[in-house]
């Protein structure tokens, strides 16, 4: 579990160094007519970067060309992961050009240290005012470990630390006009997952959302399809965003489909509590996925998958 996390951080880190230099509700409640088969679906930079390393490209090194694939694939937006307003200024362009959105964007996070806490925050704000330029409206955040892998936990004391700035990081963000939304992956569960709970009870839900990210839920529950779907119903109206992934086995999948999460039960949850988030594939591979489709493959299955699912014109 650790590598798969490391390989994540580690990714964030290369695109930081490879590039060098209207308000949402919580909710973000829609009508039911704006849920048509031309349902928005976006997808993050990760996805699409472990997908080219496993045919030894870059996707940052190559982004007009990767970019060129995003829209191809039939998905709508983009989510980058940004560190300085230099990031900002050299996707622009190249979104433009290719027709995508980029509706939210994720930022790295310190803040379970007072002094650090500062830091971070600050970087964050310069950087945001440009990316809601660009059109973002969402910006996720994962607050960082003690420690790159291992099974290090934050102590009462740093997620006390912790939910204070990413309430008051919130509250800053929402003053330019963009919501925060709050992302984990496995290791927050961990400790009858103290460190997910007390990020959503130690925040005000008008200033935090939650960017649900359904599979990381789901694994760091101990692969437990309950888990996941009490967290949505203890904090579904605060989902402001979706991550979509989907595994077989515990593996995760090429594409987005039929798996061992029942999407098509989490979806009929969200109509029911009438929140409608931003979808944002993070269908990824790991050791141990099938090695079958191209990018540009995955990317269209997944797409159409999701709108099917979301637009209830299909099963997944």
């Amino acid at each position: 579990m650790a590598e798969r996390m490391k390989t994540r951080r580690m990714f964030l880190g290369d695109v930081i160094r490879a590039t060098g230099a209207a308000a949402l509700s919580p909710a973000l409640v829609r009508s039911a007519a704006a849920q048509s088969e031309t349902l928005h679906v976006a997808c993050n930079a990760y996805s699409w970067s472990v997908f080219y390393q496993r045919q030894g490209r870059n996707f940052d090194q190559s982004l007009d060309e990767g970019l060129a694939e995003v829209a191809a694939s039939g998905l709508d937006g983009f989510e980058p992961s940004f560190a300085d307003v230099a990031q900002v200024d050299r996707l622009a362009p190249l979104l433009r050009k290719h027709g995508l959105e980029m509706r939210s964007f994720y930022v790295n996070s310190l803040l379970h240290e007072a002094d650090r806490a500062d830091e971070s925050i600050r970087q964050i704000l310069a950087v945001a005012p440009r990316a809601r330029e660009v059109g973002a409206r969402i910006v996720v955040t994962n607050p960082n470990p003690l420690a790159w892998g291992g099974a290090q936990d934050k102590n009462d004391e740093q997620l006390k630390v912790q939910a204070a700035a990413l309430n008051r990081l919130g509250v800053e963000l929402k003053k330019l006009g963009l919501t925060l939304a709050y992302h984990n992956h496995d290791m927050e569960l961990r400790q009858a997952a103290r460190e997910f709970h007390h990020m959503m009870l130690g925040t005000d839900p008008a200033n935090v959302t939650l960017c649900l990210d359904a599979h990381w839920v789901y694994r760091g529950a101990g692969n437990s399809q309950v888990a996941l779907f009490d967290v949505v119903k203890l904090y579904g109206k605060r989902i402001s965003e979706l991550h979509l992934r989907q595994s077989q086995g515990g593996v995760w999948t090429e594409a987005f489909g039929p798996g061992d999460i029942d999407y098509r039960a989490l979806a009929e949850m969200l109509r029911q509590a009438s929140v409608r988030p931003h979808i944002v594939l993070e269908q990824a591979i790991e050791t141990g996925s099938p090695n079958t489709m191209t990018p540009l493959g995955a990317f269209k299955e997944s797409t159409k998958a999701t709108r099917r699912l979301f637009t209830g014109t299909g099963a997944v």
